[in-house]
């Protein structure tokens, strides 16, 4: 913001506030934009004319729905929402995947903070012994941002 010293009144300065708004700098920065962008753009265009060959890819399928087990603290195994015991956990989880490879999926594991380690093992190897080896767990995320 300006200031404007009056140099009436004997020596002393009295301090005015100049309520103008100065636009000289803004308008020199738009215009150096202005010709920037005016020598960019013609570079950012291909002058070389090519016939492109069609592209006949295949669409992308969509990723597979994930699959969570969840571990609850008193060793109630859950395949998404519904009740399983271990010795079943394979052959259910072989059948919600298909004809897709075991090896290739992700199990996603959540268990509870009170649940026994032996519960957990006896997850984990259910799921080697079904040919699941990619497990990812699941944690809660404390971080503020």
């Amino acid at each position: 913001m300006a200031a404007k010293l009056d140099s009436g009144g004997g020596g002393k300065y009295h301090v005015e506030a100049n309520s103008e708004i100065n636009v000289t700098p803004f308008v020199d920065i738009m215009l150096v934009l202005l010709i920037i962008f005016m020598v960019a753009a013609p570079l950012a265009t291909v002058s070389v004319e090519v016939k492109l060959p069609r592209a006949v890819a295949p669409p992308a399928q969509n990723p597979p729905k994930p699959i969570f087990i969840s571990i609850q603290n008193d060793g109630d195994v859950y395949i998404g929402d519904f009740k399983t015991d271990v010795g079943s956990m394979g052959s259910e989880l072989t059948t919600q995947i298909g004809r897709r490879n075991p090896a290739d999926e992700r199990i996603f594991i959540r268990a509870d903070q009170q649940t026994r380690y032996g519960d957990f093992m006896q997850v984990m190897n259910a799921l080697q012994d079904n040919g699941f080896y990619s497990v990812a767990l699941v944690g809660e995320d404390t971080s503020t941002e």
